[in-house]
Protein backbone atom coordinates (compact mmCIF):
# COMPACT_ATOMS: atom_id res chain seq x y z
CA UNK A 1 0.00 0.00 0.00
CA UNK A 2 1.38 3.42 -0.93
CA UNK A 3 0.63 6.96 0.14
CA UNK A 4 -0.46 7.68 -3.43
CA UNK A 5 -2.97 4.88 -3.80
CA UNK A 6 -4.55 3.57 -0.63
CA UNK A 7 -7.04 1.33 -2.43
CA UNK A 8 -4.57 -1.35 -3.48
CA UNK A 9 -5.44 -4.90 -2.37
CA UNK A 10 -3.07 -5.90 0.40
CA UNK A 11 -2.23 -9.26 -1.19
CA UNK A 12 -1.44 -7.99 -4.68
CA UNK A 13 1.95 -9.15 -5.93
CA UNK A 14 4.61 -6.48 -6.48
CA UNK A 15 4.81 -5.19 -10.05
CA UNK A 16 8.65 -5.36 -9.90
CA UNK A 17 10.54 -8.15 -8.14
CA UNK A 18 14.33 -8.00 -8.36
CA UNK A 19 16.19 -10.87 -6.69
CA UNK A 20 19.97 -11.08 -6.23
CA UNK A 21 20.63 -8.99 -9.33
CA UNK A 22 24.29 -9.07 -10.35
CA UNK A 23 25.97 -7.04 -13.09
CA UNK A 24 29.63 -7.50 -13.98
CA UNK A 25 31.07 -5.59 -16.94
CA UNK A 26 33.63 -7.21 -19.25
CA UNK A 27 36.38 -5.10 -17.65
CA UNK A 28 35.64 -6.81 -14.32
CA UNK A 29 33.72 -3.90 -12.76
CA UNK A 30 31.16 -5.43 -10.38
CA UNK A 31 28.44 -2.82 -10.89
CA UNK A 32 25.61 -4.59 -9.03
CA UNK A 33 26.07 -7.02 -6.15
CA UNK A 34 23.08 -9.22 -5.30
CA UNK A 35 20.56 -6.36 -5.34
CA UNK A 36 17.11 -7.46 -4.17
CA UNK A 37 14.02 -5.29 -3.82
CA UNK A 38 10.37 -5.12 -4.81
CA UNK A 39 8.16 -2.29 -6.02
CA UNK A 40 4.43 -2.33 -5.37
CA UNK A 41 1.90 -1.25 -7.96
CA UNK A 42 1.43 2.51 -7.63
CA UNK A 43 4.51 2.94 -5.46
CA UNK A 44 7.12 5.67 -5.95
CA UNK A 45 10.64 4.48 -5.18
CA UNK A 46 13.58 6.88 -5.25
CA UNK A 47 17.16 5.58 -5.48
CA UNK A 48 19.93 7.72 -4.00
CA UNK A 49 23.66 7.27 -3.65
CA UNK A 50 27.02 8.70 -4.70
CA UNK A 51 28.19 8.67 -8.31
CA UNK A 52 29.22 5.21 -9.43
CA UNK A 53 27.11 3.44 -6.82
CA UNK A 54 25.09 1.46 -9.38
CA UNK A 55 21.85 3.46 -9.23
CA UNK A 56 21.46 4.04 -12.97
CA UNK A 57 22.79 0.59 -13.81
CA UNK A 58 20.13 -1.02 -11.64
CA UNK A 59 17.42 1.18 -13.13
CA UNK A 60 18.49 0.17 -16.64
CA UNK A 61 18.27 -3.53 -15.77
CA UNK A 62 14.52 -3.05 -15.20
CA UNK A 63 13.93 -2.76 -18.96
CA UNK A 64 17.00 -4.77 -20.02
CA UNK A 65 18.99 -1.80 -21.31
CA UNK A 66 21.60 -3.49 -19.13
CA UNK A 67 21.69 -7.30 -19.20
CA UNK A 68 22.26 -8.90 -15.80
CA UNK A 69 24.80 -11.64 -15.07
CA UNK A 70 22.91 -13.24 -12.22
CA UNK A 71 19.66 -13.15 -10.31
CA UNK A 72 16.19 -12.51 -11.72
CA UNK A 73 13.80 -9.65 -12.52
CA UNK A 74 10.04 -10.06 -12.80
CA UNK A 75 7.94 -7.29 -14.33
CA UNK A 76 4.24 -7.69 -13.56
CA UNK A 77 4.72 -11.42 -13.12
CA UNK A 78 6.80 -11.93 -16.29
CA UNK A 79 10.37 -13.20 -15.93
CA UNK A 80 12.42 -10.80 -18.02
CA UNK A 81 15.09 -13.44 -18.69
CA UNK A 82 12.84 -16.39 -19.45
CA UNK A 83 13.45 -17.80 -22.95
CA UNK A 84 9.84 -17.24 -23.95
CA UNK A 85 9.74 -13.57 -22.93
CA UNK A 86 9.27 -11.02 -25.70
CA UNK A 87 11.51 -8.27 -24.35
CA UNK A 88 10.28 -5.64 -26.80
CA UNK A 89 6.70 -6.29 -25.72
CA UNK A 90 7.76 -6.09 -22.08
CA UNK A 91 9.58 -2.79 -22.68
CA UNK A 92 6.32 -1.25 -23.93
CA UNK A 93 5.07 -1.59 -20.34
CA UNK A 94 8.12 0.16 -18.90
CA UNK A 95 8.54 3.80 -19.96
CA UNK A 96 11.90 5.47 -19.45
CA UNK A 97 12.99 9.09 -19.21
CA UNK A 98 16.70 9.76 -19.53
CA UNK A 99 19.03 12.49 -18.33
CA UNK A 100 19.35 13.74 -21.91
CA UNK A 101 16.09 14.20 -23.75
CA UNK A 102 16.95 12.33 -26.98
CA UNK A 103 14.19 13.98 -29.00
CA UNK A 104 14.30 13.75 -32.79
CA UNK A 105 15.37 17.25 -33.91
CA UNK A 106 13.57 17.05 -37.29
CA UNK A 107 10.18 16.26 -35.71
CA UNK A 108 7.86 18.58 -33.78
CA UNK A 109 7.17 18.01 -30.11
CA UNK A 110 3.83 16.41 -30.96
CA UNK A 111 5.40 14.19 -33.64
CA UNK A 112 8.03 13.03 -31.15
CA UNK A 113 5.27 11.94 -28.77
CA UNK A 114 3.32 10.16 -31.52
CA UNK A 115 6.24 8.34 -33.12
CA UNK A 116 6.61 5.20 -30.96
CA UNK A 117 2.91 4.28 -30.72
CA UNK A 118 2.50 4.76 -34.47
CA UNK A 119 5.47 2.51 -35.24
CA UNK A 120 5.12 -0.08 -32.49
CA UNK A 121 1.61 -0.41 -31.13
CA UNK A 122 -0.41 -0.48 -34.34
CA UNK A 123 -3.00 1.94 -32.98
CA UNK A 124 -5.00 4.16 -35.33
CA UNK A 125 -3.23 7.46 -36.19
CA UNK A 126 -6.23 9.51 -35.08
CA UNK A 127 -6.32 7.79 -31.69
CA UNK A 128 -2.55 8.17 -31.30
CA UNK A 129 -2.73 11.90 -32.08
CA UNK A 130 -5.61 12.49 -29.66
CA UNK A 131 -3.75 10.67 -26.90
CA UNK A 132 -0.53 12.57 -27.69
CA UNK A 133 -2.37 15.90 -27.51
CA UNK A 134 -3.89 14.90 -24.16
CA UNK A 135 -0.42 14.05 -22.87
CA UNK A 136 0.98 17.38 -24.05
CA UNK A 137 -1.76 19.09 -22.03
CA UNK A 138 -0.89 16.88 -19.05
CA UNK A 139 2.76 17.99 -19.09
CA UNK A 140 1.89 21.63 -19.71
CA UNK A 141 3.16 21.72 -23.29
CA UNK A 142 -0.12 22.28 -25.14
CA UNK A 143 1.11 25.65 -26.47
CA UNK A 144 4.29 24.11 -27.86
CA UNK A 145 3.04 21.08 -29.80
CA UNK A 146 4.28 22.33 -33.17
CA UNK A 147 7.66 23.54 -31.92
CA UNK A 148 10.83 21.70 -32.84
CA UNK A 149 13.17 20.66 -30.00
CA UNK A 150 15.70 23.39 -30.90
CA UNK A 151 13.02 25.97 -30.05
CA UNK A 152 12.30 24.49 -26.62
CA UNK A 153 14.11 24.98 -23.32
CA UNK A 154 15.68 22.01 -21.57
CA UNK A 155 12.78 21.77 -19.14
CA UNK A 156 10.28 21.86 -22.01
CA UNK A 157 12.19 19.16 -23.89
CA UNK A 158 12.21 16.95 -20.81
CA UNK A 159 8.46 17.39 -20.39
CA UNK A 160 8.01 16.31 -24.02
CA UNK A 161 10.25 13.31 -23.27
CA UNK A 162 7.97 12.38 -20.35
CA UNK A 163 4.91 12.66 -22.59
CA UNK A 164 6.69 10.49 -25.18
CA UNK A 165 7.33 7.77 -22.58
CA UNK A 166 3.68 7.95 -21.43
CA UNK A 167 2.43 7.62 -25.02
CA UNK A 168 2.99 3.85 -24.92
CA UNK A 169 0.64 3.64 -21.91
CA UNK A 170 3.25 1.99 -19.67
CA UNK A 171 2.52 0.37 -16.32
CA UNK A 172 5.85 1.56 -14.90
CA UNK A 173 7.88 4.74 -15.42
CA UNK A 174 11.65 4.81 -14.89
CA UNK A 175 13.42 8.16 -14.48
CA UNK A 176 17.23 8.28 -14.76
CA UNK A 177 18.34 11.60 -13.25
CA UNK A 178 15.72 13.48 -15.28
CA UNK A 179 16.66 16.94 -13.97
CA UNK A 180 20.46 16.73 -13.82
CA UNK A 181 20.98 18.25 -17.29
CA UNK A 182 18.64 21.19 -16.61
CA UNK A 183 19.31 24.73 -15.53
CA UNK A 184 18.22 25.12 -11.89
CA UNK A 185 15.18 27.28 -12.69
CA UNK A 186 13.82 24.55 -15.00
CA UNK A 187 14.04 21.70 -12.49
CA UNK A 188 10.77 22.57 -10.75
CA UNK A 189 8.62 22.33 -13.88
CA UNK A 190 9.80 18.76 -14.54
CA UNK A 191 9.45 17.70 -10.90
CA UNK A 192 5.89 19.10 -10.89
CA UNK A 193 4.97 16.80 -13.79
CA UNK A 194 6.50 13.84 -11.94
CA UNK A 195 4.60 14.74 -8.77
CA UNK A 196 1.32 14.79 -10.71
CA UNK A 197 2.08 11.34 -12.14
CA UNK A 198 2.76 10.04 -8.63
CA UNK A 199 -0.52 11.52 -7.39
CA UNK A 200 -2.35 9.68 -10.19
CA UNK A 201 -0.93 6.35 -8.99
CA UNK A 202 1.76 5.74 -11.61
CA UNK A 203 4.38 3.22 -10.49
CA UNK A 204 7.69 5.10 -10.61
CA UNK A 205 11.35 4.26 -9.94
CA UNK A 206 13.45 7.43 -9.89
CA UNK A 207 17.21 7.91 -9.75
CA UNK A 208 17.77 11.52 -8.72
CA UNK A 209 19.79 13.91 -6.60
CA UNK A 210 16.67 15.94 -5.75
CA UNK A 211 16.37 15.30 -2.01
CA UNK A 212 13.24 17.42 -1.63
CA UNK A 213 11.44 15.32 -4.22
CA UNK A 214 12.56 12.12 -2.48
CA UNK A 215 11.30 13.32 0.88
CA UNK A 216 8.00 14.70 -0.43
CA UNK A 217 6.94 12.19 -3.06
CA UNK A 218 8.66 8.85 -2.42
CA UNK A 219 6.94 6.01 -0.64
CA UNK A 220 10.35 4.41 -0.15
CA UNK A 221 13.94 5.58 -0.56
CA UNK A 222 16.82 3.24 -1.47
CA UNK A 223 20.49 3.98 -0.85
CA UNK A 224 23.17 2.29 -2.93
CA UNK A 225 26.94 2.23 -2.53
CA UNK A 226 29.50 0.39 -4.67
CA UNK A 227 26.84 -1.74 -6.36
CA UNK A 228 25.14 -2.87 -3.16
CA UNK A 229 21.75 -1.86 -1.77
CA UNK A 230 22.55 -0.77 1.79
CA UNK A 231 19.30 0.86 2.96
CA UNK A 232 15.64 0.95 1.98
CA UNK A 233 13.31 2.89 4.25
CA UNK A 234 10.42 5.33 4.34
CA UNK A 235 11.46 8.95 3.66
CA UNK A 236 11.05 10.19 7.24
CA UNK A 237 13.26 7.51 8.77
CA UNK A 238 15.67 7.56 5.81
CA UNK A 239 16.43 11.27 6.18
CA UNK A 240 15.78 11.92 9.88
CA UNK A 241 16.96 8.63 11.43
CA UNK A 242 19.46 7.08 8.98
CA UNK A 243 20.12 3.47 9.91
CA UNK A 244 23.52 2.93 8.25
CA UNK A 245 26.81 4.74 8.96
CA UNK A 246 27.50 5.23 5.24
CA UNK A 247 24.07 6.80 4.73
CA UNK A 248 24.68 9.14 7.68
CA UNK A 249 27.96 10.20 6.09
CA UNK A 250 26.30 10.70 2.69
CA UNK A 251 23.49 12.84 4.13
CA UNK A 252 25.89 14.88 6.28
CA UNK A 253 27.62 16.13 3.14
CA UNK A 254 24.33 17.22 1.57
CA UNK A 255 22.48 18.86 4.45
Amino acid sequence: MTKHDSNQPAAEAPIIIATDVDKIYPNGCHALKAVSTTVARGEVVVILGPSGSGKSTFLRTLNQLEVINGGSILIDGVDMYSKGTNINQLREQVGMVFQNFNLFPHKTALENVMLAPLKVSGREPKEVEEHARDLMYKVGMDQRMQNYPSHLSGGQQQRVAIARALAMKPKIMLFDEPTSALDPEMVGEVLDVMKSLAAEGMTMVVVTHEMGFAREVADRVLFMEEGALLVEDNPDDFFDHPSHPRLKQFLSKIF
